[in-house]
């Protein structure tokens, strides 16, 4: 998908009521979800534990949306072929985690998975340069992970248009992760995202389709 189209939305399970995950998850899609976001954290690259490998592939069964994990882990190559193997289709590492990134990103493609280059807001910028060439996608980072709900960091759109510039006239596209919302996605959309993750400013609506569409409508406006 070209920037020319519309965004993706990626809803942030993380976010949903995970007692009813399945159904969050239909819900989701049925409101017009291009992407289901799981964020991976395995309480030493970040300070919190969430999901794993039975829960990914449990859900694979509700739909046929393209399943996006980010690896907010330490030695994530290790782990690689299990992401195939439960089902996910796009796989995003931290910059920070793997010490040989062009190895990993094309191992990531070698599976059948979309690569992406994920990077902290305090990490340089210029430690992309290198891979980013191997990358589908870029991930970049809002807040500090390791914990949803976290406030959007204005630092963040700088960082985006210096990535679409670093990225020129290729096909690599920009993910936005953390703080989304209606307030802000325009501009995040302004900037040079085209990925928007979205985890309380969806979910915490009442209504999944009423909130997409101001979503949707909201970065409409910004590119006006």
């Amino acid at each position: 998908m070209s920037r020319e189209n519309r965004i993706s939305i990626a809803p942030s399970i993380l976010a949903s009521d995970l007692s009813r995950l399945g159904e969050e998850i239909v819900a989701v899609e049925k409101a017009g979800a291009d992407i289901i976001h799981f964020d991976i954290m395995d309480g030493h690259f970040v300070p919190n534990i969430s999901i794993g490998f039975p829960i990914i592939e449990s859900v694979r069964k509700v739909t046929s949306l393209p399943f996006d994990a980010h690896l907010m882990i330490s030695e994530p190559d290790r782990f690689l072929e299990d992401f195939k193997r439960v089902g996910c289709n796009w796989l995003s590492v931290h910059i920070e985690t793997c010490p040989h990134i062009n190895r990993t990103l094309n191992r990531i493609k070698e599976l059948g998975m979309k690569a992406g280059l994920a990077i902290n807001p305090g990490s340089a910028l210029s430690s992309l340069d290198g891979a980013m060439s191997d990358a589908d996608f870029v991930v970049v980072m809002s807040v500090n992970p390791g914990f949803g709900g976290q406030k959007f960091l204005p630092a963040a759109y700088d960082r985006i248009r210096e990535v679409r510039k670093k990225i020129g006239t290729s096909k690599t596209r920009i993910q936005i992760d953390g703080g989304i919302k209606k307030h802000n996605i325009g501009a995040a959309e302004a900037a040079g995202a085209d990925i928007m993750v979205v985890g309380t400013g969806l979910f915490s609506s009442t209504n999944y389709s009423e909130m997409m569409a101001s979503l949707r409508n909201s970065t409409s406006e910004a590119s006006r």
